[in-house]
């Protein structure tokens, strides 16, 4: 479907999420996106509210995205470490992509640092949406200390996706298995299967 056809409020999320992907959050005024997107400041407005009415639906659509992918996952009817290894595989991906800027959720809490902002509430949903799924996958495991390794995940995953915007990012997908393997597998009762 292309963006034009798309309902005004789809537009202007597609709009935004482009150009805030490709620059960044901050960077990008309410009035560029409704260039890009081809509206008018009432039709915005009308849609959300304020600026950071439109970074919260940024970051929930690509929450909600990933709260279908692994329940699409699981619905086809992987196991635990199948879907701990495809969520890798995935952020790993992510992180190799051209123009890659760093995971959306990081960068999003590092340009709203303040406390109590709807922004940072995203972001927390966020944050605990993806502990509870690993501590669940890593449970179904027979993981010793669930909310312990998937802290410990969840760091690792943190510094793949900085590395993959800092660094060298085509070896960040291998080496986030390797590494994830390595701390589940330091607190798992019987061995990864290969």
């Amino acid at each position: 479907m292309m963006t034009a056809q798309l309902p005004v409020r789809d537009r202007i999320l597609a709009s935004a999420t482009t150009l805030f992907d490709t620059t960044s959050i901050r960077s990008v005024s309410a009035d560029r996106v409704i260039a890009d997107a081809g509206t008018t400041k009432v039709t915005f407005y009308r849609h959300f509210p304020s600026k950071d009415h439109l970074v919260v639906a940024y970051l929930d659509r690509h929450l909600d995205l990933l709260q279908e992918a692994v329940e699409k996952e699981r619905a086809a009817g992987h196991d635990a470490c199948t879907i701990l290894l495809r969520l890798a595989a995935a952020n790993g991906s992510a992180a190799c992509r051209p123009g890659f800027r760093g995971c959306i959720f990081i960068n999003a809490a590092a340009e709203y640092p303040a406390e109590g902002n709807s922004v940072r509430g995203a972001v927390a949903r966020y944050r605990v949406w993806l502990h509870g799924v690993v501590v669940g996958l890593l449970r179904d495991l027979g993981v010793d200390e669930p909310d312990v390794v998937s802290d410990q995940l969840i760091m690792l995953r943190d510094g793949a996706m900085v590395h993959g915007y800092m660094a060298d990012p085509t070896a960040v997908a291998e080496s986030l298995v390797t590494a994830g393997r390595a701390i589940i597998g330091a607190h798992l009762r019987s061995p990864l299967p290969a």
